[in-house]
């Protein structure tokens, strides 16, 4: 299924073309291998770096292409295509380093960003912890101000990027006093190798197998105040103005697997046959793609126009809550009515529709659960 997207212009789709005929060298021979060993080697990220696949929006002081957000999409989309145990690159690019960018010192900036670009460094994000969803306020990770340091102690989980991540923005509070709960929240950056700061095991998934996933524990890790992000006890504001981004980037994965699983069972359809004829002759079968292919134009049409509000500087809080909610349960429903009409071999882990049925499963739950995203509309329609 091929797009045209109204927001991209040639230069995008030369970047695309040179991003697929890297994919298709670098990690598509090498995807199913990545996704049984459980990582992404690091090797890979370096090769991302040297190419200019790494935060290509940064400002070209520190190493970036100053590039706009069609970038990430087309970079996000291209992942996505390989296979979705890549999200991490999308996570450290449109998600992590957004936070230095935006809240960053020019020290932190310089510190950091070119590392983050050339792919030295790999970044994750800190936030949900053990006993904490999607109740960010309720977060009980600590950092004590102790002279030039903060002491920071917790446990967080479901960390993305986790085993690799040699920086962390860690969500923490620095007024655990506060009241309401939200406002003594700081984001703190730590660095592999902090006294006190350890990786927990890699923990087992049912889908998206080769990213690394982990817990994150800190027992009297002593962190540099210079490591504050922005300013102390804000930051459950900046996570809340960078959160439409990191929504939106899930709702494009979400769409292109879509497309993906469609583009594949409608080429298995016409090849596989039943009863003297290929199943996609069927009545049913027909109607079923009829309807997920509407369905996933009607998904793309949407997503796109948010990507142009979203490049336009727009605050669509609610509408992206929306795309996010409805894109990722539509990947579900997608992958489940995909595999029954692949019959059993659906099930075999040959077929690519296995490995996306499992992958999808986590959608709905990561970056705010669908039912935060129903909250956040159902408040900003007056509800």
């Amino acid at each position: 299924m091929s797009q045209s997207h109204p927001y991209l212009q040639e230069e995008h789709d030369i970047f695309r073309q040179s991003l697929q005929k890297f994919l298709q060298k670098q990690a598509v021979p090498y995807f199913e291998e990545w996704e049984k060993e459980k990582q992404v080697p690091r090797d890979f990220w370096r090769k991302l770096g040297e190419q200019g696949f790494l935060c290509p929006q940064v400002e070209e002081q520190y190493g970036g292409l100053n590039a706009d957000f069609g970038y990430s999409v087309i970079i996000n989309e291209e992942l996505e295509k390989v296979g979705t145990g890549l999200i991490g690159v999308g996570l450290h690019n449109d998600i992590v380093m957004p936070y230095i960018e935006v809240y960053g010192t020019e020290e932190q900036k310089q510190r950091w960003l070119p590392k983050a670009i050339s792919g030295e460094i790999i970044s994750a994000v800190a936030m949900t912890e053990p006993g904490v969803g999607s109740d960010l306020a309720a977060v009980k990770t600590t950092a004590v101000k102790d002279g030039d340091h903060y002491i920071l102690n917790g446990e967080k989980t479901f960390i993305t990027n986790g085993v690799h991540s040699d920086l962390v923005v860690v969500v923490c509070k620095t007024d655990p006093q506060a009241q309401p709960g939200h406002k003594g929240i700081s984001l703190i950056v730590v660095e592999a190798g902090t006294p006190g700061f350890s990786k927990g095991k890699q923990l087992e998934k049912v889908g998206q197998h080769s990213q690394d996933t982990s817990e994150l524990i800190f027992e009297d890790a002593r962190v540099p105040r210079e490591n504050l992000v922005g300013k102390e006890n804000k930051g459950f504001y900046y996570l809340m103005q960078q959160l439409q981004q990191e929504r939106l980037v899930v709702a494009i994965g979400a769409i292109v697997g879509v497309e993906k699983m469609l583009e594949e069972t409608i080429d298995y359809v016409q090849q596989r046959t039943a009863f003297g004829q290929p199943i996609g002759k069927f009545q049913n079968t027909q109607f079923k793609m009829a309807e997920m292919a509407t369905e996933a134009k009607l998904g793309r049409t949407f997503i796109d126009q948010l990507i142009a509000k979203h490049m336009a500087k727009e605050e669509i809080v609610t509408e992206v809550s929306m795309a996010k909610w409805w894109t990722t349960d539509l990947a579900q429903k997608v992958a489940t009515e995909c595999m029954q009409l692949y019959g059993g071999y659906g099930y075999m882990e040959e077929y690519e529709i296995a490995r996306r049925y499992r992958d999808v499963a986590v959608g709905s739950i990561y970056a705010g659960s669908n039912e935060i995203m129903k909250n956040i509309i159902a408040r900003n329609i007056g509800l």
